[in-house]
């Protein structure tokens, strides 16, 4: 199935979450058997090349990206999560949004010294959240890899926070 056609799957829902902002909804792709096959294996594709050990997901819909990943590859996944959904010892990361603060943290045991990874992602906005997730895994030793995401929406420039690390974005807007 061509990119193309997973792509037309992805639809705008205007004033979402709130008015002025263009939600991009991927429920539809991930409702098409063979467009989430498409995106999964272009994702792949991407993530071995960075060479990972392990696929970070990040709350909630990098989950679903990070671990088809993960499976393919044949490497593990590790959950990056708000605060207190975790069961074990965290180390734990907080990070500037437009009007106030956030956390993410995962698991103090996930990674080893110098384990690479790759931070999974559906959406690359802004940055925040990615580069927290950065200093989240360099926090737990280990090392970041590359950034794998479904959607880069490029006015937000979001890549400029994140290093010159290797970047994949399978759909641009």
């Amino acid at each position: 199935m061509p990119l193309h056609y997973a792509e037309s799957l992805i639809r705008d829902v205007p004033d979402f979450p709130k008015p002025g902002i263009v939600f991009k909804d991927i429920a539809p792709l991930l409702q098409d058997g063979q467009a989430w096959i498409t995106v999964s294996d272009a994702l792949t594709r991407a993530a071995v090349d960075m060479g990972p050990s392990k696929l970070l997901g990040v709350e909630s819909r990098g989950f679903l990206f990070a671990a088809p990943i993960a499976y393919k590859m044949g490497a593990g996944v590790v959950l990056v999560r708000k605060p207190g959904k975790l069961p074990w010892k965290t180390v734990t990361t907080e990070y500037a949004l437009e009007y106030g603060t956030d956390s993410i943290e995962m698991h103090i045991d996930a990674l080893t010294p110098g384990e690479p990874v790759v931070i999974v992602d559906d959406v690359l906005a802004t940055g925040g959240t990615a580069e927290a997730t950065a200093k989240l895994v360099e926090a737990a030793g280990g090392t970041v890899a590359g950034f794998v995401f479904l959607i880069e929406l490029k006015g937000l420039s979001g890549r400029n926070r994140l290093g010159e690390r290797p970047i994949f974005s399978l759909f641009s807007y």
